[in-house]
């Protein structure tokens, strides 16, 4: 069961750091704010 949650966990954690909530301008891009990085979803 341990294995199982810790399984399901880190499934999560890549989930979650893969998606963000957009805030895309108008060419379907953003700047990371971590890395300072620009580039594009669409």
């Amino acid at each position: 069961m341990k294995k199982l949650f810790a399984a399901l966990t880190v499934l999560f954690a890549v989930g979650s750091a893969m998606a963000h909530g957009g805030g895309l301008d108008k060419d379907g891009c953003h700047h990371n704010r971590k890395t300072g990085d620009y580039h594009c979803h669409r």
